[in-house]
């Protein structure tokens, strides 16, 4: 879990949420609303899951929109920005998505309460036709990530 000073107004409430549905948080930052820059705690995102230290992690930013894109740059994520319960479960399950992205601007802590909600509980479907499109989107990283 982590955001900028954009998404820190929700983020305590975004964890109490994840607590109290059971799951071991990691906070990475930023702990006030003084300005950062979101691309450091994209960095910090990716790197918990790619080194498998987490499965899946919450990103909040003002608009959701620039956390997003960056966290997006490292090959094997795969993010969305979700504002919306739909968008929020289906990622994941037809998505792989291990980076949900929320705007703290955009929606209120409530909204991103049921967002984590759908998110955390969904589970990727395993379609043919999902892993399919997962395998052409490793392509495009392997060819023209580097």
């Amino acid at each position: 879990m982590a955001s900028d000073h954009g998404g820190f107004p929700i983020k305590g409430r975004v964890i109490q949420e994840l607590q109290r549905l059971g799951h071991e948080v990691t906070d990475l930052g930023t702990d006030s609303t003084a300005p950062v820059d979101y691309p450091l705690y994209s960095e910090a995102v990716a790197r918990e899951i790619l080194s498998g230290r987490a499965e899946r992690a919450i990103l909040i930013c003002g608009s959701g929109a620039g956390a997003c894109v960056a966290v997006n740059k490292f090959r094997g994520i795969r993010a969305a920005t979700c504002h919306d319960s739909f968008s929020a479960h289906q990622c994941v399950e037809d998505d792989d998505v291990n980076v949900m992205c929320m705007g703290a601007r955009v929606i209120g802590p409530e909204l991103a309460v049921e967002l984590v909600r759908d998110y955390v509980n969904a589970k990727f479907s395993g379609a043919e036709r999902h892993r399919r499109r997962l395998a052409e989107i490793a392509a495009f990283e392997a060819n023209f990530g580097k």
